[in-house]
């Protein structure tokens, strides 16, 4: 992205815009925004591609490492008064190494390779930042892609330093213990109606005027503007979960901007589907995803002695759930911890064999393993607070939501008898959307028509429950020339750079080449966890969350 002169790509950006904007596929006019959010795109854009990038030592608040730089890139608040207020989005990069292998380091044979511009990453949310990406540049299973490429990462719009947007007193938010009712009382479910309703508020009165403009579209402008900024002609981009929805809005928006493209764990984009419907399926697809982890602790009761089936570890698991709903493990680990440390498990395997010690030795009378996993940390408790609110306006303002309670209730009562573990908390995150003082817009249509976009990359797990498998052969039907890679019977979300040789060697491939498999490739699941937790795995595991920090969504 980087490669073109900042003035010669100012001398082509705007006729680049505005081809695709009058190239936009049928139902386009809807994505493109009203003609003064296109014309805004095009003047930011140009703008930051004269002013580009000043990348100089991250700031200490970043508490990013050598050889990390950061820097800033202006965007309009308002894409439709691009004149008008600017916010800054903080980005961070790590330059390409230009060879792979190390001479006394590795053992390879060192390889000079052609630098291929910037790989512009986005973990999801919506609310998370990429801003600590570039550190994967010095992994293993990285080395080679960040031979080629500049890693580069940002907090999109709200998001950490850009411009961050804030819905309540982050002390409050990390309030703990906490209930988390299977089947909630309807004297619970008036008490979270009001919560919800004040949180909603707390938004409005935190952001005012500006709250409207944290949408899927405009982080998807944001992203053109950041290209511009980077110097690039076309666009290198990795969104994982939520990121492959506004990459996806980008991909149909800007086609022509588009070099490289892949989509780690792809949102449903059908417009029915957002919001609203995303999340029951995403609350089902919980329900899989937990007995897929008690199966497999039952498989090692020899480990764990929590039961020999998914049924007995499942009563175990409500014993724990009951003693810390009557006494607080550490004073601050109630059902509300506990479950949102299980949910863990539904997202990554490699959380299993920790999360299965700390079941485990808590009944045995130690709860330490459950009090470290669980408790939550003060010191992330604005930016937990940060990401909640950025993810809840994102959400809200995209789409329409039921604003009628009994919707929300019947709905979530009768998808709470086949699917319990997630259902209730997550109509809870959600809840504000019934209230919310901005207004919504209709979701657009994702969709590129055959030869508009160069070929794209899907990958999915099978087992997802964040991002439904459907998603991602929704997405594939809907952007022309797409192509999936499937990890048949995994769970794990995001599998790019993970585990699986054969999924890294397809993302390997198209990044550096872009070569891609058939329509559709298969890959065997990777290696299930190791039973017993090392201290190693689980440095691993937190090395890795760092670098794919998405919540909610992602």
């Amino acid at each position: 992205m980087r490669a073109v002169a900042k003035y010669g790509a100012l001398a082509t950006l705007g006729s680049l815009v505005l081809s695709t904007l009058s190239a936009a596929p049928a139902g386009g006019a809807d994505f493109a925004g009203t003609s003064s959010e296109a014309r805004g795109t095009v003047v930011a854009a140009q703008r930051a591609a004269a002013a580009g990038i000043t990348f100089r030592t991250c700031p200490k608040a970043e508490m990013l490492p050598a050889p990390l730089t950061c820097g800033t890139v202006e965007v309009p608040l308002d894409y439709a008064r691009p004149d008008g207020e600017r916010i800054r989005l903080t980005v961070s990069r790590v330059k390409a190494s230009g060879r792979t292998g190390a001479a006394g380091g590795d053992g390879k044979a060192v390889e000079t390779v052609a630098r291929q511009g910037a790989l512009v990453y986005n973990p999801g949310g919506p609310g998370a930042s990429s801003m600590a990406f570039p550190m994967a540049a010095q992994m293993p299973e990285w080395k080679r892609i960040a031979a080629a490429y500049d890693i580069v990462g940002y907090a999109p719009r709200g998001v950490g330093r850009s411009a961050p947007l804030s819905c309540q007193d982050a002390g409050d938010f990390a309030k703990a213990p906490t209930l988390a009712p299977t089947y909630p009382s309807q004297s619970y479910k008036r008490e979270r109606i009001s919560r919800a309703k004040a949180y909603a508020q707390g938004c409005a009165r935190t952001a005012g005027p500006a709250l409207r403009h944290y949408t899927s579209l405009n982080n998807a402008r944001d992203l053109d503007v950041l290209r511009a900024a980077l110097g690039e002609k076309k666009l290198s981009f990795m969104g994982a979960s939520y990121g492959t929805y506004f990459g996806a809005l980008y991909a149909s928006l800007f086609p022509s901007h588009v070099r490289r493209m892949v989509f780690d764990s792809a949102v449903d984009p059908d417009p029915d589907q957002i919001w609203y419907r995303n999340n029951l399926d995403q609350s089902l697809a919980f329900e899989r995803r937990w007995a897929d982890f008690r199966t497999w602790v039952a498989k090692h009761d020899a480990t764990y002695h929590l039961g020999t089936t998914p049924e007995e570890v499942q009563r175990n698991y409500e014993k724990v759930r009951a003693e810390v709903a009557h006494r607080p493990a550490g004073g601050k680990v109630g059902p509300g911890q506990l479950h949102a440390a299980m949910l863990g498990a539904g997202y990554y395997d490699d959380y299993w064999a920790m999360r299965a010690t700390a079941l485990s030795e808590f009944l045995k009378g130690n709860p330490k393993p459950l009090i470290d996993q669980a408790t939550p940390h003060p010191a992330a408790a604005v930016d937990n607070e940060n990401s909640n609110a950025v993810y809840t306006a994102v959400e809200c303002n995209d789409a329409p939501w039921p604003t009628d309670w009994k919707v929300w209730d019947r709905d979530n009562t009768g998808l709470a008898e086949q699917a319990p573990f997630e259902t209730w908390d997550n109509a809870w995150m959600n809840l504000p959307c019934a209230y919310w003082p901005a207004p919504r817009q209709q979701p657009a249509d994702v969709r590129t028509g055959p030869g508009e976009l160069p070929p794209t990359l899907i990958l999915a797990a099978e087992r997802d429950a964040a991002t439904p498998y459907p998603g991602a052969l929704e997405l594939q039907r809907r952007l022309s020339g797409s192509v999936l890679v499937t990890e048949r019977g995994s769970g794990t979300h995001g599998i790019a750079g993970g585990p699986n040789e054969c999924v890294n060697d397809h993302l390997e491939a198209y990044l550096l080449t872009g070569k891609t498999p058939a329509r559709h490739a298969e890959c065997a699941p990777h290696a299930e966890p190791n039973p017993v937790s090392l201290a190693s795995e689980d440095e691993r595991t937190d090395l890795r969350r760092r670098l794919n920090p998405g919540a909610h969504l992602s």
